[in-house]
């Protein structure tokens, strides 16, 4: 499975962007999907992560009110709205997914980064403020 994030951009602080993830060569519709960044200077950091069923979510606690992330599975694509962006969210997203495994709940949210086993590529995200 490849994935593609897109979706970056320079705005301004207040503003919104949709993140998109979509997936190739494979089908998400039943991972575990968690977004990620990494802010300038610093590690990759989890931001939110959604169920392999759809029904568990988690966002930290920065980013939580103000980020949703969701799915569209007839389009193999998994979003990351995120509104009332702030100087702090500027990083580089990326986008992860891990495959249904056997142990695994399907309601479980994943927040370790060696529990992914497919990254994208970045998008990045700049707010000015």
């Amino acid at each position: 499975v490849q994935l593609q994030a897109s979706g970056g951009g320079l705005v301004q602080a207040g503003a919104s962007l949709r993140l998109s993830c979509a997936a190739s060569g494979g089908t998400v519709s039943r991972h575990a999907v968690g977004w990620w960044r990494q802010r300038p200077g610093k590690g990759r950091e989890f931001a939110a992560g959604i169920s392999n069923d759809d029904t568990g979510t988690y966002y930290i606690n920065s980013v939580k009110g103000r980020f949703t992330i969701s799915r569209e599975s007839d389009k193999n694509v998994v979003y990351l709205q995120m509104n009332n962006l702030q100087p702090e969210d500027t990083a580089v997203y990326y986008c992860a997914a891990r495959a249904f495994q056997t142990g695994d709940y399907r309601n479980e949210v994943y927040i370790s980064l060696h529990e992914y086993s497919y990254w994208g590529q970045g998008t990045q995200v700049t707010v000015s403020s």
